[in-house]
This record gives C-alpha cells, structure tokens and sequence, in this order.
C-alpha cells in the first residue's frame, strides 16, 4: 500500500459522550459523525493523565506517564524527548505541520514540526509581567499577533471578560472569522495550499475549542438555547454541600450552584461543539476539492474530557469518565484506510499509541522505549486487545489521583489521602454508585489494587512497600 497523507484533529476538552455518534441527545455533530462512520471507532480511549501538558507529551512521545515525567500540569519545564511523532514521521519523508495548540516548552519548540501556526489560547504563565519580550505570548503566539493586525486594537481572546478556565458563557464579540476554530482551520487550508506537491504531509490541526472559554459566535448559541438540556450525573457517594458556598469566581473546579448557570455553560459547551464541528466539515470539503481525502488517514481525538457538572465537578484532572474517557477514532479515504466502515473497537488504548501506530502505518521503526503500541492489529480486526488495563495518574494537590482502569470497571485511589472507590463500568457507565465497599466485588477490587500496587512499585514518590499502597504528603508533578 502507498503511504497515505496524514491529518491528525486533535480537540482540547471534549467529552467522549458528547458527540453525535456517541448517542448524545442535544449535540449536533454531523461531519464528525460521518469522518468516525468511514472507519475505526475506538470506544474506551483514555487520557492516563487528563490535562493539557501530560496528554500532549503522551500523543508527542508514545509514552506513558511514568516515562515522559510529566504527571501533573506545570508550564515552563523545558521538553527535551528523545523521540517525537514529527520527527519520526519527517524521516518517513513526510512535511510536518502543526496549527494551533502545541502546549510544550519553550512556548516555541516546534518538537520536530517543520513548521508551527501556533495558537495555544490563553496561558497565565506567558502572560506574567516577568516573562521575556521573546516568550511573551502575544508576541510568541501567532494567532494573538495576527488577531491584534487584523483588527487593529489590543484584541484579545478575554475581551468577553471569560476566563480560560471558567464556566461562564458568552459568545463570541467579533465577526465569527476571527475566532480561534476558525483560525486553525483557515490556516490548516493555507498549508494544503502552499505545501510542497512532491512531498506527503502531516498535517496535525490542533484546535482549542471546546476548552473554555466557552465562547462560541452567537449562530451556535442560538442552536441549544431553547433545548432541553440534560441533567448532569451525580454519584450517590457525592458531598453536595460541597457547591453550597462555592463562590462564583474564575477557574472553578466545582460546578455553581446556580441552576442557571450551569444551563449556560452547557449551553456555550455545546456551542463550540457544534461549531467545531462545523470548521472541521470546512476543512475536509478543501481535502475533497483538492483531491487529497481519499489518500489521506485522518486520525480524531481529544486530550482529556470535561468533567461539565458531573459528580458537581467542573474541568479536568480527574480520574472519572467524563475528565479520562476520550472521543478516538481513525478514519480517511478509502485509499488510505482500507476497513469494514464504522467499526467499533472496545480495546483499552490510549493517546501513547497514536505515535506508534502512525510510525507503524507508514513503514517505519518503532522505536524500542516506546511505551504506546500500534493499533494496526485492531484496524484490521476491532475484537483484538492490546492491554488488559490501563494505569492513569494526576498530581492535583489534595485530589491527587491514580487509576486503573479496564473494559469492564475502574478502580481510584487518592495517593494524599488514602481514598478508594470502585466502579462497575459495565453496568453503571457514568459512574453513579461507589462500589469499593460491596462485599461481591472484593475480590475483583484486590486485583485492581495488586495492578496500581505493581504499576507504582519502583516510583520515587514510595506510594507502595510493594505489598499495599501509602499515601503521601506531597506529590511530584515531575519526576527527576
């Protein structure tokens, strides 16, 4: 087989269930419906360290966690990887490009890209008044010092008074072309123009949305604001009093506790949603026009998910599903993947194996200390396994978490306070009933606890004595 061109959409903060295919009620996602319905939906993807900087270097490295030592979220630790997906793929003979979000350090490091449009939305550590003219982000950032030309004025993605962590909703204040979705797809369809002919590409389109700010233009809000929007999931092992003094301010991690605003939130959540879904359709009618869709692999996924309310928690960083579990799929045109269409595939995987399986795709080594593994076998047989279980981990201060996660069932424990739940994914898939006291699954919860006991054996940290686990009082976002 010829090698295909290659189209990574990577998405920031989309829940797995929040899409079309994946039997949401609301949401409108009918591109991305389709792309998924072409090919290989991957149905329990993970993020073993859901949030931004630890997902990225997963999906840049091939590697877990423990290896490329990002098990928290930090900004400003230089990433100095042995290998990455960009350089692999340019000694393929591929032209590497990235647009939008790359969420490494220096803001800079294009990580082996021939070339980076980078947007990476709002970040408080390049915003400091101490931070150098040349890694200042409104500067560094392309989409910032293109936005500021375009219109003329200190424009700025906070120019709605949103923070980037918030779940306060608004749309969007200028002309809908200035957004940043529609930035990354703009630009995505500027490189398909300019690239060398001679040369395949990958091209990874990067776009922030819908990580908040939940900002969307005003056609989107209006899509879901007389729409019945679903109530969120709360355990019957959640704390509510826990919202009831909770004050309304930026960068929440707990839901308000106003009805009202939680609709509004939803509401802007699925506002960018559906306008994401809508740049994407934009970007794979240019690949139809220019006659690239059919030999072109497109590969789809998020970072990490939204937690929007569930268990009264907002954002990411947790072990539960709507924070870990991720929307995967690889799909493309009928050259460049040759499957049974909308297949679905139930294997434990994870964002460290998208390096290997693309390295493996396009004919090339793998190399030896890659934790991830390819997914070829299973785009040719979705009943095969690659993993019986997955180990996820975040460092999150007194919420600092570890996880074991399988097919059927998930296991949690809090490594500052000793905290353990269990879960029987099987049967209660939103995670409503903590199941680590039930007597009928003691023996299933040891062996879950035996797998996070060997998985943490040989870690600095000393989380076990190799015979149980003991918490800690402080956690290492970084190991040495």
């Amino acid at each position: 087989m010829n090698k295909p061109n290659i189209l990574l959409i990577m998405i920031d903060q989309l829940r797995f269930d929040t899409l079309g295919f994946m039997g949401h009620k609301v949401v409108k996602t009918p591109h991305i419906d389709s792309l998924a319905g072409q090919g290989v939906i991957f149905n329990k993807a993970y993020s073993s360290c859901p949030s931004c900087i630890p997902a990225r270097a997963a999906l840049f490295t091939g590697l877990s966690q423990k290896n490329h030592k990002r098990v928290g979220y930090a900004d400003g630790i230089h990433w100095t990887y042995e290998n990455t997906l960009p350089e692999l793929l340019a000694k393929q003979g591929y032209y590497t490009q990235c647009v939008g979000k790359m969420h490494v350090s220096p803001l800079r490091n294009n990580l082996g890209f021939h070339n980076v449009d980078l947007h990476d939305g709002y970040l408080h550590f390049y915003r400091k008044e101490t931070t150098p003219s040349y890694e200042n982000q409104k500067v560094a950032d392309d989409y910032y010092y293109w936005l500021k030309n375009e219109l003329g004025i200190e424009a700025d993605t906070t120019d709605t008074g949103i923070d980037c962590n918030s779940w306060v909703a608004r749309p969007w204040p200028y002309e809908e072309k200035y957004h940043p979705t529609n930035w990354v797809t703009t630009k995505s369809i500027d490189f398909l123009r300019k690239r060398d002919r001679d040369k395949l590409f990958f091209l990874m389109s990067s776009y922030i949305r819908p990580h908040p700010p939940f900002d969307a233009p005003s056609y989107y809000f209006d899509l879901y604001k007389n729409v019945d929007i679903p109530e969120s999931t709360i355990g019957d092992w959640v704390d509510e009093e826990i919202i009831q003094n909770v004050p309304k301010h930026f960068a929440s991690d707990i839901s308000p506790n106003d009805k009202e605003l939680i609709r509004q939130a939803k509401i802007g959540y699925y506002a960018c949603i559906t306008h994401l879904d809508h740049q994407i359709g934009r970007l794979i009618q240019e690949l139809i026009e220019r006659q690239l869709y059919d030999n072109t692999l497109i590969v789809f996924a998020s970072d990490h998910g939204e937690l929007l309310m569930d268990h009264n928690m907002f954002r990411k960083s947790m072990a539960y599903e709507g924070s870990s579990h991720i929307p995967f799929f690889i799909s493309g045109g009928y050259n460049a993947l040759q499957c049974i269409s909308n297949s679905v595939c139930n294997s434990i995987v994870e964002l460290r194996d998208i390096l290997p399986t693309l390295v493996d795709y396009v004919g090339g080594d793998i190399p030896k200390n890659i934790d991830g593994q390819s997914l070829l076998p299973l785009i040719k047989d979705p009943n095969k396994e690659i993993r019986e279980y997955l180990h996820g981990e975040h460092a999150y201060g007194n919420k600092s978490n570890h996880f074991i996660v399988t097919k059927k069932d998930k296991y949690i424990w809090f490594c500052k306070t000793g905290k353990e739940q269990y879960f029987d994914l099987e049967n209660d898939t939103m995670e409503e009933k903590d199941l680590i006291h039930n007597e009928n699954y003691k023996d299933r919860i040891d062996i879950l606890r035996k797998y996070l006991i060997e998985e943490l054996k040989d870690r600095e940290e000393c989380f076990t004595d190799g015979k149980a686990l003991i918490p800690i009082k402080q956690e290492k976002y970084f190991l040495n």
